[in-house]
């Protein structure tokens, strides 16, 4: 039996004080074999994000499955305030553990993260920035990798293509990139011009942004989830891949990543840098976004630009002539 009137009933809810999320799906079932320096490196990562974020930042970490250990440590973050929200699960997959964080709020940006980033100072700053001097941004990314303007970046391109501000550009921070790619496992046998110079947009004197971004860390505009699917069918792989990046194009947002390196990729093996690199708590406040948000774009548009031009521009010769126009060194373009 109900008796009285609940209090909240019809009650508007108050407009968020928080400008930026930030999830991070966390699976660690186990501290044996593959497993064994995960429940380390998420510290790591927990508290390197809790150093360089503004005090308007919602942390929500998404238990995927984890063992004991690691959803009562993440119960005793949430005691302490130090994530703003705790969701438990059954391991339901990386997506599906994403899109329970997604729900719930109309927060302004949100970084979706893997828990094994290392950030670094000045992240938050940085991408903000980008979608301050960048209208059409929808993604940014802090960690630069290479040609990444060959995915999910047609638009981009499309829109570019004839400034001068599309250009290829010396690589900021190179001893970055070459430790991410140490960090995912690759031999150095890449080609290293690859390390020499890199495609992007000379946004003005202050700002330079490179076209495209990885996917273990990225920060979204929030009005690209406006309708999201509920269930992906897929622990990881399948059309999960593809879901987020897909997600930004129907609303014509560029996928950009900042020009410098803001982040490291850890992987799942504890190494010396990890424990030597000390961050000093940043002094880090905060008062408005208030970014524009974009319709969906003309499904005749959206096919031209994704699928029509990039199918022209990955054509043998179109690419020797792009990357020659985009001032590319002669030397490079054969086998860039």
């Amino acid at each position: 039996m109900r008796v009285g009137y609940n209090p909240h009933k019809d009650k508007i809810q108050e407009e968020s004080i928080f400008l930026h999320q930030v999830i991070i799906p966390v699976y660690i079932p186990n501290q044996d074999n593959y497993f064994k320096d995960s429940f380390a490196i998420l510290k790591l990562c927990l508290e390197s994000l809790f150093k360089t974020v503004h005090n308007k930042t919602f942390i929500t970490i998404v238990n995927n499955g984890s063992d004991d250990i690691v959803s009562a440590y993440l119960d005793l973050l949430f005691k302490e305030n130090k994530i703003q929200e705790l969701i438990h699960t059954e391991n339901i997959g990386k997506l599906n553990a994403i899109l329970k964080g997604l729900a719930g709020n109309s927060i302004e940006l949100v970084t979706i993260s893997d828990s094994d980033v290392f950030f670094l100072p000045n992240w938050q700053i940085e991408t903000v920035k980008v979608f301050r001097e960048v209208p059409k941004t929808g993604v940014v990314g802090i960690v630069p990798q290479f040609k990444t303007y060959e995915s999910n970046c047609g638009n981009v391109l499309f829109d570019t293509l004839f400034s001068s501000k599309l250009q290829f550009m010396p690589v900021q921070n190179k001893e970055a990139l070459v430790r991410f790619y140490d960090s995912i496992g690759w031999d150095r046998n890449y080609n290293h011009d690859y390390l020499e110079y890199t495609l992007g947009l000379k946004i003005n004197a202050d700002l330079n942004v490179l076209i495209g971004s990885g996917h273990f860390v990225a920060t979204y505009k929030k009005d690209i989830f406006e309708n999201i699917t509920t269930y992906i069918g897929y622990k990881m792989g399948g059309n999960s891949e593809g879901y987020l990046d897909k997600l930004p194009l129907k609303k014509d947002y560029w996928r950009l990543t900042t020009y410098d390196n803001y982040a490291y990729h850890m992987g799942n093996t504890l190494e010396d840098w990890m424990d030597n690199t000390q961050i000093q708590e940043q002094e880090n406040n905060m008062d408005s976004y208030n970014f524009p948000k974009r319709k969906e774009i003309n499904s005749i548009f959206y096919f031209i630009k994704n699928r029509i031009f990039v199918k022209f521009i990955s054509v043998k010769l179109t690419v020797k002539l792009f990357l020659k126009w985009k001032k590319l060194p002669e030397s490079m373009i054969a086998k860039y």
